[in-house]
């Protein structure tokens, strides 16, 4: 049992708790309340001066990578267990980030949903993850080279074309573990040969899929650039939006409406921006990087103004954008216009909704105890969630303040 005393509490609903004390008993939050009065037999840890939250969740990420400046290149040329091993390290350096749960969107052979499987067994220490397994593209689509080119023994994979195909292939996701199902509605800024813009899966192809992802009781994701590609996706009954650069009125409206998530990871494209064709970046993905970087904040602070729900992520594997390093979104995302509170909310208690995960996301008696904890007050600095000094998941402390 721990008793953490004396520190400010942000509790992931939007309060602030001040003096607090928060008791926890194995894997879980026994006692939350104001400092005063009897505490129960346990391991005291001071924690004045501090502000504890609930660990942070990263809602898009990618395991496979860490910042390499070509991807791509790197993913075709690295054999899958070394990749793997990576996926491990990166996965862990989240967690000593201070960000508890990740949501994988996308990676070869399945890594994502072996590493998932050894972190619940006890086999290695990471984050709790949700998952999506192979990224389901159409053929030339999005991602169709580095994120699902490998297939079965039958011949089958996650590249798909006409609802039937994509049906089978969000079936075939799910048979092997996946919690969310990840399409690709448009191009990107990654892949060569096509524009953040176009769109490809139709409204017909990804209705397939979230009818099998749904049917489960499993969530649905697409990666979705351009306006007609948004709004095929959320006709088609998707739970999130991922990137969402090129957001008009009608589909904000047609968001809010259906409920559907934002995760717009706005750090993807400042990373490539900022270190650009010199650090090795290819010109193809710096070109489209300048042409969308300012209509993708733009979509993102209207969206956000609107009251589209919104939850964090990075797409952390994209060129200099590093494990470790996710709270720089938090960041990004108070420079357009969120206020602190809700930022931390889009990393707590948003997150776990989209990822459909009631158990963690806010400090309750009850809920699983992780538990993070910064020098300072966050809402007055969003930045300092990029120091983490305190982290604890399921009842263990992962690290200890100095």
């Amino acid at each position: 049992m721990y008793i953490l005393n004396h520190m400010n509490l942000i509790d992931g609903n939007g309060n602030v708790l001040e003096d607090a004390v928060v008791v926890v008993d194995g894997t879980k939050i026994q006692d939350v309340k104001k400092n005063g009065g009897h505490l129960p037999k346990g391991e005291i840890i001071d924690m004045k001066g501090y502000t504890m939250l609930p660990g942070m969740i990263d809602a898009h990420l990618h395991l496979g990578g860490n910042g390499e400046p070509n991807r791509e290149f790197q993913m075709l040329k690295e054999l899958l267990p070394m990749t793997t091993l990576k996926a491990y390290v990166n996965a862990r350096s989240d967690l000593m980030a201070g960000f508890t749960t990740v949501r994988s969107m996308g990676d070869r052979g399945f890594l994502d949903i072996a590493l998932k499987k050894a972190i619940e067994s006890g086999l290695v220490e990471g984050p709790r993850m949700k998952v999506s397994g192979q990224a389901i593209s159409m053929t030339g689509g999005h991602g169709d080279r580095w994120l699902a080119p490998e297939v079965n023994a039958n011949g089958y994979g996650a590249i798909a074309d006409g609802p039937d195909e994509v049906r089978k292939a969000a079936r075939y996701q799910l048979k092997m573990g996946a919690d969310v199902v990840k399409m690709m509605a448009t191009g990107g800024v990654m892949s060569e040969g096509d524009e953040p813009g176009s769109p490809q899966l139709t409204e017909e192809e990804m209705r397939a899929a979230v009818e099998e992802a749904h049917k489960v009781g499993k969530k649905a994701a697409a990666h979705a650039q351009g306006a007609e590609g948004i709004k095929n996706a959320i006709r088609a009954g998707i739970d999130s939006i991922e990137h969402g650069i090129f957001l008009d009125d009608e589909a904000i409206e047609m968001m809010k409406e259906k409920g559907v998530f934002l995760v717009a990871t706005l750090v993807a494209p400042y990373n490539i921006k900022k270190y650009g064709r010199e650090a090795g970046i290819p010109e193809h993905a710096v070109r489209k990087t300048e042409e969308i970087i300012n209509y993708h904040m733009d979509s993102f602070s209207r969206a956000y103004r609107a009251g589209v729900k919104i939850a964090m992520g990075t797409d952390a594997a994209t060129p200099f954008n590093r494990h470790g390093e996710n709270a720089q979104e938090l960041v990004l995302m108070v420079e357009n216009g969120v206020r602190p509170m809700d930022a931390i909310m889009a990393a707590t208690k948003w997150g776990a909704e989209l990822l459909g995960m009631e158990n963690i996301g806010t400090v309750e008696v009850g809920k699983a105890a992780d538990l993070i904890a910064v020098d300072g007050d966050p809402l007055k600095d969003i930045s300092l969630l990029k120091d983490v000094k305190f982290v604890m998941k399921d009842g263990k402390i992962y690290k200890r303040l100095a």
